[in-house]
């Protein structure tokens, strides 16, 4: 019997896979270092993904795959030469369609058989949703589902065995995904890596919304410029830096400032100085800072954390309507393209909340089945985090735990929560946001469990390690060529980092989790 080369693997494995609903449109073979030159027409230049650099020899699988009668997906798998005998999946971001290549090629360079798919749409809007709730069922739960499934036939089917562990890997959106798929197909994957999880979906939209409210424009009275927002983050570092235990820049629990804006209020004498605030602007800091509540009493979503105030001047505090909000709102709450993020309202708040197409809230607590099969998940959040505010992971964590009776020492057995200081939205920021939730730190060290989540949810499936802490990585200006700034051992929650030794606060063993 002839043994193919892998590139005639490849090609042949082209037109010879056959499924239901599966379009085949390119098989290639790409050899590692690869540049690989990127779809850019149909709305997919928003995704501003043009090229993607391949690490190893792979073959590369691209298709579209029916859902339905009106909607689809796109779906990539990429399928390494050097099998590690895993599967993965990797999710989206925001509201888009858009596959996330990077994450392709970050987990297809540890031997994964790898998945992504465009989520049922091209492009970062949400005008595909307009009267299609089809394109909306794969945006919350059908395109992953269905990737998995196709996902696992095609590496059956290229490998000539399947895959002895399945995993997933995703962020903001990608970790809601994460969380919908323990919700609602807890066989799909044993070991999940779920980042920032945009969980009470609906409600999030609102709340990220509800803060042209609170701000009003750039000519309202009650508006911060982004120096004026600086200078509350400055007054938020100077009020509780050392609650931690020193002076870093950092706040490893923003939950425990108890932040004071009044301290920023202008003299009588100067009423509107460039170094202070007004009565309306602290009101405004104070409003930002503040649970938003429903007209029926309820929690919608809880308040901004501490330390995101430099960037959210950019994001939400900029006295404009927020895109993801209104295109939510716009295509899949009301279908009218003219309704106003200016106009929110608590009766809009309801009426998404109850509405709630697909289930996209995903918000349930009881996670057995998941557990009950033996499967595993890390989740972490940034405590810095300017998108989706790090106060909402603990509070589904504690649902989840309440809902299941199950007390700490128990949720260890299969969820795991780790809070990581200085962590912007999924990566990036002041603290040591490193990782292994992306390829940021490939270059700078040997990966380990310890270092890299990725790693280390396989060490937990497969051989019972379980993560006490996660090792975190900060270069100097982000840049690994110029080395490391500091490390942090990040604590498994309710622990939360202590300094023990500020005089070596960048040494991991200057702090303890409590």
């Amino acid at each position: 019997m002839k043994v193919l080369t892998p590139l005639s693997a490849c090609a042949h494995f082209g037109k010879s896979f056959h499924a239901p609903n599966v379009q085949v449109n390119l098989v290639q073979y790409v050899a590692a270092g690869t540049n690989l030159s990127l779809e850019q027409g149909y709305n997919i230049s928003t995704c501003t993904r043009p090229s993607q650099v391949v690490p190893v020899d792979l073959c590369r699988m691209v298709m579209n795959v029916a859902t339905s009668n009106r909607s689809g997906i796109t779906l990539e798998a990429w399928l390494p030469t050097s099998w590690s005998g895993r599967f993965l999946s990797t999710g989206n971001g925001g509201l888009s369609g858009c596959i996330q290549y990077e994450d392709l090629a970050y987990t297809a360079g540890f031997g994964f058989a790898t998945v992504g798919a465009n989520n049922g749409h091209n492009g970062t809007s949400g005008l595909p949703f307009l009267n299609n709730p089809d394109v909306v069922a794969d945006f919350a739960y059908r395109s992953v589902h269905t990737g998995v499934l196709i996902g696992k036939q095609i590496t059956k089917a290229y490998y000539g065995q399947a895959h002895k562990k399945s995993y997933y890997l995703g962020c903001s959106t990608g970790g809601r995904q994460a969380f919908k798929e323990i919700q609602d197909f807890p066989g799909d994957f044993d070991g999940i890596v779920a980042g920032a999880p945009a969980v009470a979906f609906n409600n999030l939209s609102s709340w990220s919304g509800s803060f042209l409210l609170k701000t009003g424009t750039p000519n309202s009275p009650t508006f911060l410029t982004p120096a004026k927002w600086a200078l509350v983050h400055g007054d938020i570092l100077k009020q509780c830096d050392t609650l931690d235990g020193v002076a870093d820049g950092i706040l490893e629990d923003p939950e425990l400032c108890p932040y004071r804006p009044e301290n920023l209020l202008c003299p009588s004498t100067t009423p509107n100085a460039t170094t202070c605030l007004t009565s309306p602007q602290v009101q405004t800091v104070r409003k930002v800072f503040t649970d938003l509540y429903g007209s029926d009493g309820q929690i919608v979503f809880p308040r901004m954390n501490y330390g995101s105030e430099i960037p959210d001047s950019h994001i939400y505090y900029n006295g404009i309507p927020f895109s993801y909000t209104e295109d939510w709102y716009r295509y899949a709450i009301y279908n009218d393209p003219s309704w106003s993020a200016a106009n929110l309202s608590l009766a809009d708040i309801s009426y998404a909340h109850a509405k709630n197409p697909s289930n996209i809230e995903t918000w349930q607590g009881d996670l057995s089945a998941f557990k009950n099969r033996g499967g595993k998940v890390i989740q972490y959040h940034g405590q810095a985090d300017s998108i989706i505010t790090s106060t909402n992971s603990p509070r589904y964590y504690n649902f989840v735990a309440d809902t299941m009776s199950l007390p700490s020492s128990e949720m260890d057995s299969f969820y795991r929560f780790f809070r990581i200081s200085g962590m912007d939205h999924c990566s990036g920021g002041v603290g040591a946001w490193g990782i292994g939730q992306n390829a940021a730190v490939l270059a700078g060290e040997e990966q380990t469990p310890q270092n890299n989540l990725l790693l280390r949810i396989v060490d937990w499936v497969e051989n019972g390690q379980g993560p006490e802490t996660v090792r975190g990585v900060k270069y100097i200006n982000d840049t690994v060529s110029l080395g490391k700034d500091f490390e942090r051992d990040h604590c498994k929650y309710p622990l939360r980092n202590t300094c023990v030794d500020p005089a070596n606060y960048k040494q991991p063993a200057a702090w303890k989790c409590v």
